[in-house]
């Protein structure tokens, strides 16, 4: 029996448990009135050098992006180191967006020891968040979303 060390725990594949997060903020903001397209483009870049970027959703009216995140702590109660570098990934990319956007970084609630890995990110990594993101933090089990920053 071959045994995968990094899949989630509950999860038929770590790709069905991203997509079926991404299901869950789509619906969310589908609530809240705002309609976004999965896999959305938008040219990206630093200076005049511009090239296309799939985020996770988006919409050109109202002009959106988000980014969809549904990491978690690992089993024996560690920060995932690996995941952290993903978040920072995100937060370039969002750094190099066009302006007109609204940024979402939109992640899952996951707790230990009463912090959220989301909390805990942005004690330990806030600075290279940039201002014009929102951090969300979404309970799967209440479908309810806070928004940190």
């Amino acid at each position: 029996m071959n045994i995968n060390n990094f899949q989630r725990l509950g999860a038929t594949s770590n790709t069905k448990a991203g997509n079926d997060f991404e299901i869950a903020a789509h619906d969310f903001f589908g609530k809240q009135g705002i309609v976004l397209t999965k896999n959305f483009s938008v040219s990206v870049g630093v200076g005049d050098a511009k090239k296309p970027h799939r985020f996770d959703l988006g919409s050109e009216n109202p002009p959106v992006l988000v980014e969809c995140k549904s990491h978690t702590w690992t089993q024996g109660g560690n920060m995932p180191s690996a995941k952290m570098t993903v978040w920072n990934e995100a937060m370039y990319y969002f750094h190099i967006a066009p302006d007109s956007y609204r940024k979402i970084f939109f992640v899952l609630k996951h707790t230990r020891r009463e912090q959220s890995l989301a909390t805990y990110y942005l004690k330990t990594h806030g600075h290279l968040v940039p201002a014009s993101v929102e951090l969300w933090e979404y309970d799967l089990d209440s479908s309810a979303a806070e928004r940190l920053r």
